[in-house]
């Protein structure tokens, strides 16, 4: 699942003053020293950060060590400022798929790679902005079938070990022997998936939204339970589906997604990603909203999300990420959770939290979905801060 809205700013915060230098140093992957990227890899501390500043503070559930106070609030939470991409182009994994990828930042900075919502969502330009652009090398990619990629709104071809194997390309492609990754909502589920597949691979992992992809999750959004909270949003997704259909939602669009007749599949496109876009933050935001009235968004949106959700995520069990933490103990992770998600309620980010104790949990009390709430749009800049003064304190 995906979403995107207003940006923000708070107010601006310096770098803690255990730093050694207030200049970020520009690291290329292949020159940080061993010790460095063996501690990254191997390190189970938990740096859990105590946020003490005003209604943006996160409760956070951590069982290792933390920073003092001090400490946590000195380290910056403000988005950085826009940048454009200073190379891009177009990556053949497949005779039929082109990903359309993208660098930003310090050519010769740490990598660190963003995994979009949806499936099927794409990427932004506000993505660039939770990254330190001197520190980071920022590499965003739009999905199979996805944003830029090629062809538009494509399902063959297209499934999460695709997707795994495209990521694994990308990172041969550029030279990058292991990098940092970044992802939220279906984001969050790759970026499970691609570590537990590559764990050697990840140096860092920052997860926003929690979604597993069980049935649970699945029936609570697209088939009547969060109708609870949000009805005047639900029913217009329950209307375009005749009430003899309505006992499985997922296949009723499935079939109208995948018609013969485009404006059929235009016309659920519009209703499945509105619905989403609607339940997406706490409060309503009118120009995410708006996303579900994009005809050429909604297709890639809607029928790669319901592929992807009828074929239960390709997951061989309902439990496969949460089985497979195991694989990834290891890797210093964040996850930011706003306590009133509705479409990935707090439910997957708990159980994660309960398997997986070592990772610093952060929940946002006053937000829902969106990454790009002040909340949690604070936190996750603040847990790429995290984890690059873990790089930069051991290197």
């Amino acid at each position: 699942m995906n979403s995107s809205g207003l940006l923000f700013r708070t107010p601006n915060l310096s770098l803690s003053n255990r730093l050694p230098c207030l200049r970020l140093l520009s690291l290329h992957s292949s020159a940080i020293p061993n010790r460095t990227r063996n501690l990254v890899l191997s390190g189970r501390r938990s740096f859990g950060l105590r946020v003490r500043s005003s209604s943006l503070a996160a409760e956070t559930m951590s069982s290792g060590p933390t920073e003092s106070p001090k400490e946590a609030t000195e380290v910056n939470r403000e988005l950085y400022s826009p940048i454009e991409p200073y190379s891009s182009g177009f990556l053949k994994v497949s005779d039929l798929h082109g990903l359309y990828w993208e660098q930003s930042g310090n050519p010769s900075g740490y990598p660190v790679v963003f995994l979009h919502g949806g499936p099927g969502g794409g990427t932004a330009p506000s993505n660039r902005r939770f990254f330190d652009p001197e520190f980071y090398r920022i590499i965003l990619f739009d999905q199979r079938g996805a944003g830029k990629s090629t062809p538009h709104a494509c399902l063959d071809e297209n499934t999460t070990w695709d997707l795994i194997a495209d990521i694994e390309k990308l990172r041969e492609h550029f030279e990058i022997p292991e990098w940092q990754v970044f992802g939220g909502s279906w984001g969050s589920t790759l970026a499970l998936a691609y570590s537990q597949s590559h764990p050697e691979k990840v140096t860092g992992l920052v997860l926003r939204g929690i979604f597993l992809l069980r049935k649970k999750e699945i029936d609570w959004f697209y088939e009547g339970g969060a109708s609870a909270i949000y009805p005047d949003a639900w029913e217009p997704f329950r209307d375009l589906i005749p009430a003899d259909e309505r006992q499985c939602f997922l296949s009723a669009y499935s079939k109208r997604l995948n018609s013969d007749d485009l404006e059929t599949q235009y016309a659920a496109a519009r209703a499945w990603t509105k619905w989403e876009m609607m339940t997406a933050h706490l409060l309503p935001n009118e120009e995410n909203i708006k996303k579900g009235d994009d005809d050429y968004f909604s297709l890639a949106f809607a029928r790669i999300e319901n592929h992807y959700f009828t074929n239960k995520g390709f997951f061989p069990s309902d439990s496969f990420l949460l089985d497979n933490v195991d694989k990834i103990r290891h890797i210093n992770t964040v996850i930011v959770q706003g306590r009133y998600d509705v479409c990935c309620p707090m439910m997957s980010a708990w159980d994660l939290h309960k398997a997986w104790p070592e990772a610093d949990f952060r929940v946002i009390p006053n937000a829902g979905h969106s990454a790009n709430e002040p909340g949690i749009a604070a936190e996750l800049v603040a847990a790429n801060e995290k984890l690059k003064n873990i790089v930069k304190n051991q290197g």
